[in-house]
């Protein structure tokens, strides 16, 4: 992009980053994206295109918002090595009250509320290390 200075490391294919022995810290890291999973049964039913782009959204978002921090750092320096888990809220209310859990324990995330709806749709952390964050969505099972 014109104008816009990235590390060096950024530079790099991401094959070449996956490929450059990230330490092993690096490779426990995760980023959790949770989907409502009310979204894709009727009455709302929406289309998997649109399902997967909130995921993205909110993924992006997170790693935006944080992307400074050290964890986020070494996992975008993962490249082709990094690890995402997809996992399922119910409903919106199950989702807030993820987010809410999520707030009081100082865990950093996003969520994504798309627009014009105002429909919260998705949340997702920045890159953590597993034993940091899983006992908070532990009780959530992979989105299917």
């Amino acid at each position: 992009l014109p104008g816009v200075a990235f590390p060096a490391s950024c530079a790099e294919p991401y094959g070449k980053m996956a490929a450059s022995g990230v330490g092993a810290a690096a490779a426990a890291l995760v980023q959790y994206v949770v989907l409502r999973g009310d979204l894709a049964r009727p009455p709302q039913s929406w289309p998997l295109g649109s399902l997967v782009a909130q995921g993205c959204h909110a993924a992006l978002a997170a790693v935006h918002s944080h992307w400074q921090h050290p964890d986020t750092r070494a996992y975008l320096e993962m490249g082709g090595a990094m690890r995402t888990v997809v996992l399922e809220a119910p409903d919106e209310a199950a989702l807030s009250t993820l987010a809410e859990t999520l707030k009081q324990h100082n865990i950093d995330h996003e969520v994504w509320t798309e627009q014009p709806e105002n429909v919260a749709t998705c949340l997702a952390l920045r890159p953590y290390p597993k034993d940091q964050v899983h006992q908070y969505l532990k009780r959530l099972k992979l989105l299917k």
